[in-house]
């Protein structure tokens, strides 16, 4: 054998050992780095540096980093001291995307061939992205190594055998770099034949990497102050609910104009977008919709970034389709910017079915509405920047670093309070301000309160022109001008008199984020959006102040009236001065102001003939009026509101005139004012204020024939000392205010009258009384009277409890119970018995009573009060029969609907049974009840397999069991008693009483409480009774009643080994009522019969069945089907008839 072959057959032999060894080692470090880590690269450059370092690829490179893009290049990327082809495999394996340089001398370098081997193998294994670039080389010569480049790829292999290195002259290393090459020239690449367009060239490779990695990054600012707190803020809505972490979130960014929605969406969108399949950020969509094909080119936009496709959309309807179909696969982000209208959102998001499982797409919008009802699952309301960073924002602008400089620290706080922590405005004055003096800074200041700057308005004044319509603009102007700080309802009625439909127009602006409502129900305005309403009314006549339709400023409101030259331009006029700087001017400098209908003042006092004044005139706010009382011929028929505040005024007017449109009067702090007006002149008035009145003396009586009146405030009026009784006829009337009325000392009964009546404000008052009606109120639910304050269902209790005091006398209405509705219950903790005694005769008026005693003897001793009380009042009602058979007819209809009766026919004397439930209704009860109904004689019960305590007469005494495994569920108790054919309508029951001895507790419950337990009623009584405590239950029944027999069911949850054995009980017969004597209806009824809501009932009617709903406590095991209903029914109608 020739020595070289030999030499050649070793070589080849030890490489395959080598080859082997490389391969896993490559193979691992594939797993290890490409899927397992991180990608740290973007875009990882193979290139012949002694071709094209200096030229071509370091533009490029340069290029690429310029686009936000991570580039690994070989000469500056690795460290010293790397293994170099150890550092670059692993470079390699850490880049999302390779392109690779082909120039001419490419092949000869072994390092590039590696490189190349390596890229592909990438490319195949973990879907690495590679794109050629073909530098003064044709595709063909790489593919198969001819020409210039084929030369230099033989070089490399002649070398490497002259140098007799065995491992590389093996031919499958050959091989390798053989089809590397030809598979790197298959790809789709650049082909760069000529420099003179290098650049040009350079742009596209930069983006079409940018566009297959998705890399396109939006930019967000130089310095993002505040930003990473609010996408977080954005992120954590996105992800707050794991459980729809799956579905298709649509969330919307709300807020005025400049305040960072869009700079937000852009910082999320590049912090979460490489999350998705796909991405797509439209901006301006409120611009590139009116443009032309603007719509159309949108849907074309989301459809390529998304799908990497250019697709021509022919029309909008099917542009829908085309975006439908091509992303419900799809898990995408989507940023929707500036939306203004529902066609937008409908044509690019028309239904989250568009889009695959997971996608999130997010809504920039300053109108609220857009975001209205189900169309998103949250709203973020975009939050403004606080002071610590507004003046950050504002420093970087204004003076290139983080915080002012020491000269401008104090006039830096004035722009930025200015700005409003609005970031487009701290942006655009910072920027506007740099670099100048600070006289300059003055200058500048003193100019924005007259003249906002015109960059931060054009972007605010977007919001106010797609207003829909003039009154919407003209709502806003108004507010802008006039009633920034005012009440929405009092400007609503104002506007309203305007015809400028102000409720709906209000809540627009609002949603627009135009205007602000706060929680006191006062508008507000950001002061760059005032100032933006301000300046389009200036800039319609900036010389000529009398052609403004509006005039605020003091100076321009002074010269007009001063110089008596205003015009019927004007529609509102505001002057507000300081007292010490009073002035006086004619009424006719009023006199051409035909269609004024807004009139503020201040300060002012008018001298002249009040007739050229506008007849137009809808709001009159003249604060320190000095006239003792408006003139006669001032026309007043238009106004709807007058507001006299601090004013001399001593009576409204002398000559009463209708003034049917009058809906708001104030005439606060009017120390003159001796007299109210004649009301009946104003029959439409909703708001009267008389604050601080302190020589009002009375009120005129007519005050009851304000049908619309809602508010009346009689605050501070020291001097006045009742009301008017046709006050308490006010049915419209929900707040009251008197509270500082100290020579007031009574409300009367007749306050229920006002069944509207929601808020009772009179602290501060000679009340020593609260009238029970007071108590006895529906409507009211939040009251201020005699130390008692709150709502309502906190306070009354209270007061019901300090009536009970010995100290205390109670209203005679107390004592009238027996023609009373029911109280609120009422708990006495850590009761005596002289206590006790002095509330006993209001007993029978309370719902409930729950005592605690200290001791057992003391139980006793209450017990004895409490029970004597009762029997001595049902006494005294036998006396009163006549007078009260219509409230107890009624009592004993509602008790035969909500008891459970057990009639049967008897002679003299008719025996009954009531049984009274308490706690959950369940399947054991629905037994029981059954079992009852079997096992029932004329003398008591039967055994039953619950606990049961029974005893003759009307009281039962046991020792509570102890239940292993088991707790206390239910209580019924059922009572058996007589009556003569004289009471056969009634049932006779008043009252149970529970004592319980071990507790030293007494609960008493009156029978409408009885009739109607309700669950947390119900409940506590069950709950109180607990394993080993000594109870007593005791009913009352009204005289000619004998109750015969009681008895007391326990009944008890099951244990949980028990209960899947027992949930499908057998059918058991039951026995449902007892009847006259020794008499009883026997029917066979299923153990799960019982419908959820729904019970069995006898009425006191001979052999009368029915079934019946019962209260909202009872919840039962199981439903009843409507087939089982109706036998049941079937059922029923049979036991009747036998």
């Amino acid at each position: 054998m020739h020595p070289y072959m030999s030499s050649y057959s070793e070589a080849r032999s030890k490489w395959r050992k080598v080859s082997i060894v490389t391969r896993a080692v490559f193979n691992f470090k594939s797993l290890l780095y490409g899927r397992n880590e991180s990608r740290i690269h973007d875009v990882f450059l193979s290139f012949r540096g002694e071709d094209t370092r200096s030229s071509f690829t370091s533009h490029l490179y340069a290029s690429l980093r310029n686009s936000g893009i991570k580039v690994f290049r070989e000469d500056d990327s690795l460290q010293r001291g790397d293994h170099i082809s150890t550092s670059l495999l692993r470079a390699i394996e850490q880049s999302r995307m390779s392109i690779i340089i082909f120039s001419t001398n490419y092949a000869e370098s072994r390092w590039c061939l590696d490189e190349l081997v390596k890229i592909m193998e990438c490319n195949r294994t973990i879907g690495q992205i590679v794109l050629p670039v073909f530098l003064d080389v044709d595709p063909s010569e790489v593919r198969h190594q001819t020409s210039e480049f084929g030369k230099a790829f033989q070089i490399l292999l002649n070398r490497r055998i002259e140098k007799e290195e065995p491992e590389l002259i093996e031919f499958n290393l050959e091989m390798k770099w053989r089809t590397a090459l030809r598979q790197a020239a298959g790809l789709a690449g650049f082909v760069v034949l000529n420099l003179r367009n290098e650049s040009d060239v350079i742009e596209d490779i930069v983006e079409n990497v940018t566009r297959k990695l998705d890399k396109a990054d939006l930019f967000i600012a130089n310095n993002p102050v505040g930003v990473e707190s609010r996408v977080q803020d954005m992120i954590q809505l996105l992800d707050q609910d794991i459980q729809l972490s799956n579905d298709v979130l649509l969330l919307g960014m709300w807020g005025m104009g400049g305040v960072g929605k869009t700079t937000i969406a852009k910082a999320i969108y590049n912090k979460i977008g490489r999350n998705f399949e796909g991405r797509s950020f439209l901006a301006n969509i409120r611009e590139v919709w009116d443009e032309t094909a603007g719509k159309l080119n949108l849907q074309e936009q989301l459809l390529f970034d998304i799908c990497k496709v250019t697709a021509k959309v022919p029309s909008i309807e099917s542009g829908k389709t085309i975006l439908k179909d091509r992303l419900s696969q799809k898990r995408v982000l989507i940023l929707l910017d500036d939306v203004t209208t529902l066609d937008q959102l409908n044509a690019l998001c028309g239904s989250r079915k568009w889009f695959g499982s997971g996608s999130r797409i997010i809504i920039t919008t300053r109108d609220r509405h857009i975001l209205r009802g189900n169309r998103v699952n949250k709203v973020f309301k975009m939050k403004h920047m606080d002071e610590s960073e507004s003046i950050k924002l504002f420093s970087w602008h204004a003076f290139k670093q983080a915080g002012p400089t020491k000269d401008f620290a104090a006039i830096s706080r004035k722009v930025v309070e200015y700005s409003g922590g609005l970031p487009l405005a701290l942006e655009v004055l910072g920027s506007y301000l740099f670099d100048r003096e600070v006289t300059e800074w003055k200058s500048v200041l003193d100019k924005l309160k007259r003249i906002p700057n015109n960059q931060v308005q054009e972007k605010l004044r977007i919001s106010y022109d797609a207003l829909n319509d003039d009154t919407e603009k003209e709502i806003f102007l108004d507010i802008a001008c006039f009633f920034i700080g005012m009440d929405r309802n009092d400007v609503t009625l104002i506007l309203n008199g305007c015809g400028l439909f102000a409720e709906i127009g209000i809540s627009i602006l609002v949603e627009r984020s135009l205007v602000i409502v706060d929680k006191k129900n006062k508008l507000g305005m950001h002061d760059l959006l005032r100032d933006m309403g301000r300046e389009i009314v200036r800039g319609k006549s900036p010389e000529e102040l009398e052609e403004r339709c509006r005039l605020w400023f003091q100076e321009d409101a002074l010269q007009v009236l001063s110089e008596q030259t205003g015009t019927k331009t004007i529609k509102g006029l505001a002057l507000k001065l300081p007292r010490s700087n009073e002035k006086c001017f004619s009424t006719k400098a009023f006199k051409k102001m035909k269609r004024l209908r807004l009139l503020q003042l201040a300060g002012v006092n008018l001298d002249g003939d009040f007739e050229y004044l506008s007849r137009n005139l809808i709001w009159l706010s003249w604060n320190g009026c000095c006239l003792p009382h408006i003139p006669e011929n001032f026309y007043r028929e238009n106004l709807v509101s007058i507001e006299l505040e601090n004013s001399n005024v001593k009576l409204l007017w002398k000559v009463a005139q209708r003034m049917e449109k009058l809906k708001i009067l104030n005439l606060s702090h009017s120390h003159c004012l001796m007299h109210t007006p004649d009301f009946s002149y104003m029959p439409n008035l909703e708001k009267l204020v008389l604050k601080d009145c302190p020589i009002l003396s009375e009120v005129s009586p007519t005050i009851g024939k304000l049908s619309e009146i809602l508010l009346i405030d009689l605050e501070d009026c020291v001097s006045l000392r009742n009301l008017p009784r046709s006050i308490y006829k006010l049915k419209s009337l929900k707040t009251l205010i008197l509270s500082g009325c100290i020579m007031i000392d009574k409300l009367e009964e007749d306050i229920e009258q006002m069944e509207s009546l929601t808020t009772l404000l009179a602290h501060k008052t000679a009340i020593k009384r609260i009238p029970f009606s007071v108590v006895r109120s529906k409507s009211i639910g939040y009251i201020s009277l005699c130390g008692y304050e709150g709502f309502s269902r906190d306070v009354f209790p209270s007061i019901i409890l300090s009536w009970m005091s010995p100290t205390n006398n109670l209203p005679s209405l107390f004592q009238t119970s027996t023609i009373m509705p029911s109280l609120v219950p009422l708990d006495v903790p850590h009761s005596s018995s002289h206590e006790l005694s002095s509330i006993s005769k209001y007993l029978p008026s309370l719902r409930s009573l729950w005592v605690e005693c200290s001791s057992e003897h003391q139980l006793s001793n209450d017990a004895t009060i409490i029970l004597d009380a009762l029997y001595a009042t049902l006494s005294k009602d036998v006396e009163s029969t006549s007078a009260t058979s219509q409230i107890s007819n009624m009592i004993t209809s509602a008790l035969t609907q909500h008891c459970d009766q057990l009639h049967v026919p008897c002679s003299e004397l008719s025996m009954k049974s009531v049984l009274i439930q308490m706690g959950m209704n369940c399947q054991v009860t629905n037994n029981l009840k059954e079992n009852m109904l079997q096992k029932m004689d004329g003398n008591g019960f039967g055994e039953d397999s619950s606990v049961t305590y029974n005893c003759e007469g009307s009281s039962v005494t046991f020792e509570v069991p102890q239940m292993k495994g088991r707790m206390l569920k239910t209580i019924m108790i059922c009572i058996v008693y007589s009556s003569t054919p004289d009471n056969i309508a009634s049932d006779g029951l008043t009252n149970l009483l529970v004592k319980n001895y071990t507790k030293s507790t007494i609960q008493l419950y009156k029978r409408e409480a009885l009739i109607s337990f309700e669950d947390e009623e119900g409940q506590r009584v069950v709950s109180s009774i607990e394993p080993g405590n000594k109870v007593d239950f005791v009913v009352v029944f009204e005289n000619g009643f004998v109750v015969k027999r009681t008895t007391v069911y326990l009944i008890y949850d099951e244990p949980i080994a028990e209960k899947g054995e027992e949930c499908h009980a057998q059918d058991k017969n039951v026995i449902v009522s007892s009847g006259d004597e020794n008499e009883c209806f026997l029917g066979e009824i299923s153990s799960h019969a019982q419908h959820k809501n729904e019970s069995i009932v006898c009425s006191g009617e001979e052999n009368e069945c029915f079934v019946r709903k019962v209260s909202p406590q009872v919840v039962p095991v199981d439903d009843l089907t409507q087939q089982k209903k109706k036998n049941l029914q079937r059922k029923w109608k049979t036991i009747k008839q036998c």
